[in-house]
């Protein structure tokens, strides 16, 4: 039986079809014909369909000539304009149904593409990389968006059926496959969802009720209008459905400064309590984080288990950019907020969070941004040196490893690794992989040459240098180009790499994990020559010292107190690039 309050529910005797249709005057389902469906005050039509079955396909008919999917089908055999199949969860047995997650503190992150993380590229050949992604101290795998997307390959950012698993990946049970094996190896499934937009194919819903949309205007068109109970519980329901049909652990939400019209009760604040009601039923570790260029502190807290209103943890854009323009020196778009002082930025980020407090951003208009963060945990912070926007918003899709130096970047990872925030890595960085993560989508038409024609306006400057090696998002190749060559993994530098991860995952894994919940952000500074230093006082009272040059000279420097928790000692001079944690006891 299926308890969703949106899209087909399974009965005792069929299937009850439903669909919210304000605009429309009549609805049928189609089937192996069409069946009217009765229309309620609040805008729903319903039809049970006795004899209907799982794997059944169907199409909701609009005023008797426009057929379009459910906007809440449970999977899409044949893409986005097939028809819908009705989906029964509870069909699938699970292996791990004993397993409750993990607590925050144990977290670490690797963000992974399912078409591109294997040669294969789907949820099945995922489980034959879990048992790697565990040696290596991963402890969440965080899917980018699954959510139904016009043609065979996208990021995911263009989803527009939020219920249903794409099906160039496999089918529902598939991915639950992927997820079981996971937990059964204790780890994490982490889902990236967007409900900031619709992609700009296939989403039919503005024919039929056009209040799920606002005059507001985001960056990919008009925004959705949650201040509607429909629209609020659509997405809600949403959130709730992956975790609990699929078992994922937590959600990473998408750009939810892009969510103008939120209504009186913000609908980020009653998502939380909604999935923290589901966590407390199930006595479950669910946790949701969020992806907010507009730095709101108050939005977070790590600590509150299960959720009551507020998230566990914002992706640390500040932290990214610090450290880009420092290894790297680049400086155009938002990284001119950090250009004048990007060392000094690093230790802003490792002392009280964000970098950008309330202060004004240049980048933004001289806009202040973001709220004072000192206060919270250091949990209530992913921070990362790469990501997939981070590598793909580049007109090559290059990544952070062709940019800069080996060792630059390996004490970049010793810190960001090392340090009490939650560290995320992207797919292939614990070797080092240098594969391209470039934007690619399979769109068609007039739409497919407006996005070629947009990259080209994007990155002018980088056509002019680069001609034809900057990568069509159209072709197949420039997908292509993004499947990782697990084999580099086992040889060479990729070896070299992948030991130095291990390494220190373990140490994060054996020495500071137990000692994380309760730790409170401490003193952090950096010079001009690329001394830096922090400290953080720890759960159980111990605190953790950091000590690093962050250039290419040896400086003078006093050696770290306490015991060694990683790097080498030195006598009054630290060498380049060096990186010391060392524990003091209280």
């Amino acid at each position: 039986m299926n308890s969703r309050s949106h899209g087909p529910r399974l009965t005792a005797k069929g299937v009850e079809f439903r669909l919210w249709a304000p605009n429309a005057e009549r609805v049928d389902v189609v089937l192996d014909r069409a069946y009217p469906m009765q229309q309620d005050k609040d805008g729903w039509f319903r039809a049970e369909v006795e004899g209907v079955v799982a794997g059944a396909r169907y199409r909701f008919r609009i005023d008797g000539d426009n057929e379009v999917p459910d906007p809440a089908s449970a999977f899409q055999p044949e893409d986005i304009t097939g028809p819908s199949e009705v989906v029964d969860h509870a069909s699938y047995t699970w292996r791990s149904a004993e397993w409750r997650g993990r607590p925050w503190e144990e977290t670490v992150v690797l963000e992974a593409h399912v078409g591109t993380f294997t040669p294969q590229g789907s949820y099945r050949a995922i489980i034959d990389k879990l048992d790697d992604l565990v040696a290596t101290g991963i402890t969440a795998l965080e899917l980018m968006p699954l959510a139904d997307f016009p043609g065979k390959r996208n990021w995911g950012y263009d989803g527009v059926l939020w219920y249903a698993p794409d099906s160039v990946y496999g089918r529902p049970e598939d991915l639950k496959a992927l997820i079981d094996a996971a937990h059964e190896r204790g780890l994490m499934v982490f889902l990236d969802v967007v409900y900031n937009h619709f992609g700009p194919e296939g989403n039919h819903i503005g024919q039929y009720a056009p209040t799920f949309f606002s005059d507001s205007h985001t960056p990919w068109g008009n925004a959705i209008n949650y201040d509607v109970e429909q629209v609020r519980a659509f997405a809600i329901d949403n959130a709730v459905y992956w975790l609990r049909e699929y078992r994922f652990d937590g959600l990473r939400l998408d750009a939810v400064h892009a969510i103008p019209d939120q209504g009186e009760i913000p609908m980020l604040y009653e998502l939380s309590r909604e999935v923290g009601k589901l966590a407390a039923e199930t006595g479950r570790h669910l946790h949701l984080v969020l992806e907010n260029d507009d730095n709101i502190a108050a939005q977070l807290d790590p600590t509150i288990d299960p959720h009551r209103g507020q998230y566990r943890a914002q992706w640390n854009d500040d932290y990214h950019h610090a450290w880009h323009v420092a290894l790297t020196g680049e400086t155009q778009g938002y990284y001119s907020d950090y250009a004048k002082r990007p060392l000094q930025h690093i230790a802003r980020s490792l002392g009280s969070g964000f970098v950008y407090q309330g202060e004004p951003s240049e980048h933004r208009g001289g806009t202040p941004r973001g709220e004072p963060s000192g206060e919270l945990p250091p949990l209530a912070f992913i921070n990362f040196l790469q990501n997939h926007d981070q590598i793909g918003n580049r007109a090559l899709g290059d990544r952070l490893e062709s940019l800069a130096t080996p060792e630059a970047v390996e004490a970049a990872l010793a810190i960001t690794l090392l340090a009490p925030t939650v560290p995320m890595l992207f797919m292939g960085e614990e070797w080092g992989s240098q594969a391209p993560f470039p934007f690619f989508c399979d769109f068609h038409g007039d739409l497919a040459e407006a996005v070629r024609q947009g990259r080209r306006k994007e990155f002018a400057g980088a056509y002019e240098k680069y001609g034809d090696d900057v990568p069509d998002p159209l072709d197949q190749s420039t997908f292509t180009s993004a499947v990782l060559n697990w084999g580099e993994r086992d040889t060479g530098a990729g070896a070299k790499r992948l030991a130095l991860v291990r390494r220190l995952l373990a140490v994060r894994r054996e020495t500071l994990v137990p000692r994380l919940r309760g730790t409170k952000f401490g003193d952090a500074s950096a010079t001009e020559q690329g001394l830096l230093t922090a400290d953080w006082r720890l759960g159980d009272g111990t605190t953790l010292r950091l000590a690093a040059n962050l250039s290419g000279q040896q400086l003078n420097a006093e050696a770290p107190i306490g015991t060694k928790v990683w790097g080498d000692d030195w006598d009054g001079i630290i060498p380049p690039w060096a990186v010391s944690w060392r524990l003091e006891e209280s």
